[in-house]
């Protein structure tokens, strides 16, 4: 006579029967070119924490929502020639999302709020500026996190494809990409990011084209 198997015993295995293990989405890559300028006044301390903590920790926070920044490093330079033209930036591609590392953002985009850090398109070109004397890596969740995190955002949830809309509006575009950014770094919940990531590099494609 077979064993009465009770009700107890009856829900673990029919939700066995049920479970498939399940394997993680396939990388979605991010063409990245790292764009060092050559000209900008930096301290060996600064860049040291940049390749050592402020990149890699960008990496891994996207990596792990299965984006996968395919980076090409290049020396570039990036001229500011004065208060009222736009800088003048050698050592983009077209192709690519570029993150300019420099010390300081081009006054005519900063507008004097010192910024860590600018998103835009520039004659063409995806870009991303990182002013490396004042990024940071992720500190206070909410308000003040990773600087090329915060601003990779700004291109894959597709703020860079419009102007940043002033006062309220402006503000509450900064503070939608820092609650990305945290629920990313705390919690990996990035299933909506890479949802828009994936449409942002088709429009890049499109872009380069």
């Amino acid at each position: 006579m077979a064993p009465l198997i009770t009700r107890r015993e009856i829900f673990p295995i029919a939700a066995a029967a049920d479970w498939v293990p399940t394997s993680p989405p396939p990388l979605l890559d991010v063409p990245v070119q790292l764009v060092v300028d050559a000209k900008a006044k930096l301290h060996p301390r600064r860049i040291a924490d940049f390749w050592s903590h402020i990149w890699p920790e960008a990496v891994r926070d996207l990596g792990r929502c299965g984006i996968r920044l395919g980076t090409n490093r290049k020396d570039g330079e990036v001229s500011h020639l004065d208060l009222l033209r736009e800088p003048i930036i050698l050592g983009l591609d077209r192709a690519a999302l570029n993150v300019v590392v420099t010390d300081r953002v081009p006054t005519q985009w900063d507008h004097g709020r010192a910024l860590s850090g600018v998103t835009t398109r520039y004659r063409g070109h995806h870009l991303c500026m990182i002013a490396l004397n004042r990024a940071h890596g992720h500190q206070i969740p909410f308000f003040s996190i990773n600087t090329c995190i915060h601003e990779l955002l700004h291109a894959l949830l597709h703020d860079i494809f419009e102007s940043r809309p002033r006062g309220f509006l402006g503000e509450a575009r900064e503070f939608r990409i820092d609650l990305c950014a945290t629920r990313l770094w705390l919690f990996h919940d990035g299933a909506g990011i890479r949802q828009s990531t994936r449409t942002y590099v088709e429009r890049l494609r499109a872009d380069s084209a």
